[in-house]
């Protein structure tokens, strides 16, 4: 047996030495210690040796396969240093005067939906404004007419910070920055990302976008919330959409509505989507609340205003036919790539 051990040794020294790829050497390292390799083999025979051969050949053979273990072991690390050197050196350079590649990768349908409400708007002569997405509790409740401690404020269930700061539930809290910035009169859309604890199903999620707007003018009433909102939606969905308004509480708009759609993925005969009532509440909104003008630097006996909470998320299920909203976020590449082309 160890003459065989020797032979198995020397074949061993010399195909180590000539390998040249990881896939030669993953074959060395079966023909030696796989479990059918000939150093597994000398140790399966070693049972039948006498106790004092097994004692002199048993350590021999492992010493064999000590060695086999450790020079493969670095010849893998030499092969990968050769074989990444030779991928860096063969690699073509990138020309930055070449086109752009668009026929990789793919907008979401949010942001689809995002971009074309933004050149509507923009073409109503109304400005996009940004904010961030972590804001404080002034603009968030309280410049909306939230006082600390008022009940309107279990209606969102917020993610607050350790520093005292929290993420914002809703694009409404942009509201009072942006009176500031620009006074009255006042035109602006801001959208965003927000969040809210929410238990997931089929039509709500804990991360939503949304688009906040605002209009700030003499003499302004429902009837132009109403013209402005069907006007997007037209655009929107190239075709009239039937809206509803039903009265709702938010504390910074009075009189408040929610303005539903009808369900356009069920048309309008009831789905989980739309909760089987074959409409699809999509905005929040309202003649801004004296008080909120107030705290934004209006003059409140001069100005009024509408604002609305258009649910972008929303809008996108509707536009493209989705019906669980959690699809948006789940990363299915082969389900969003669908929307390149759009």
């Amino acid at each position: 047996m160890q003459e065989k051990i020797l032979k198995i040794k020397e074949e061993f020294e010399s195909l180590i030495n000539t390998v040249e790829n990881s896939e030669a050497l993953e074959q060395i390292r079966i023909n030696f210690l796989g479990k059918k390799g000939q150093v597994t083999d000398l140790l399966k025979n070693l049972k039948n040796a006498s106790n004092d051969e097994k004692k002199v050949l048993g350590k021999e053979i492992n010493l064999l396969k000590r060695h086999v273990e450790e020079q493969i072991a670095s010849t893998v690390e030499k092969i990968k240093k050769a074989e990444e050197e030779k991928l860096v050196n063969s690699a073509t350079k990138y020309d930055v005067s070449l086109p752009v590649d668009f026929s990789q990768g793919s907008f979401h349908p949010i942001t689809l939906v995002q971009r074309e409400v933004e050149e509507i708007f923009y073409t109503m002569g109304f400005t996009i404004e940004d904010f961030p997405e972590v804001v404080d509790d002034y603009n968030c409740f309280e410049a909306l007419n939230i006082p600390k401690h008022h009940p309107a404020r279990d209606m969102q269930d917020t993610y607050y910070l350790e520093n005292g700061q929290l993420l914002k539930t809703h694009t409404s809290a942009a509201q009072n920055s942006i009176m500031r910035k620009y006074g009255a009169p006042l035109r602006a859309i801001f959208p965003s990302r927000c969040f809210r604890n929410e238990s997931t199903d089929a039509c709500h999620e804990n991360t939503f976008f949304q688009m906040e707007g605002i209009m700030i003018d003499e003499n302004i009433s429902i009837s132009n919330l109403i013209y402005f909102m069907k006007t997007m939606l037209s655009e929107v969905f190239h075709k009239d959409i039937n809206v509803r308004l039903r009265p709702g509480f938010f504390p910074f708009v009075e009189p408040g509505f929610e303005l539903d759609i009808s369900c356009l993925i069920c048309g309008g005969e009831g789905c989980p989507s739309c909760k089987n009532s074959g409409w699809l509440e999509l905005c929040p909104c309202g003649m801004i609340h004296p008080n909120v003008l107030k705290y934004g630097g209006i003059d409140t006996d001069k100005y009024t205003g509408f604002a609305f909470g258009l649910g972008l998320t929303r809008l996108a299920m509707m536009k493209y036919g989705i019906k669980d909203i959690r699809d948006l976020n789940s990363g299915n590449l082969k389900s969003l790539s669908q929307f390149k082309n759009k």
